[in-house]
């Protein structure tokens, strides 16, 4: 069962950065409402793209040094890394649908 990730500053590089698979990297906050509403339609797309498609959750509060790595300013923001290099994005919270075209855009 697809099922979003935590990563942190250990975890990152192995998880997202070596992934033989697009990673989808949700930067969220606990204190973020949007965050809050994007949440479970990050669950149900991990569950949809289940092996095709990896979903973490990076909590900004506890790994500042990631996001800053990635000039996150605004949250939510989510970036798709393939072969370990960012190569789509979307900042803020956004229907079910556009966020399954954005997850779609990175497949082969």
């Amino acid at each position: 069962m697809g099922k979003p990730i935590e990563v942190d500053v250990y975890s990152f590089d192995d998880v997202v950065l070596q992934s033989d698979k697009p990673v989808l990297v949700d930067f969220w906050a606990t204190w973020c409402k949007p965050c809050l509403r994007v949440a479970p339609i990050l669950d149900e797309l991990a569950e949809e793209y289940d092996g095709k498609v990896t979903f973490t959750k990076v909590d900004l509060d506890q790994n500042q040094k990631i996001a800053a790595n990635y000039g996150i300013m605004s949250i939510p923001a989510l970036i798709i890394f393939k072969d370990g290099e960012p190569v789509a994005n979307v900042v803020g919270a956004r229907p079910k649908t556009e966020l399954k075209k954005l997850v779609e855009s990175v497949l082969d």
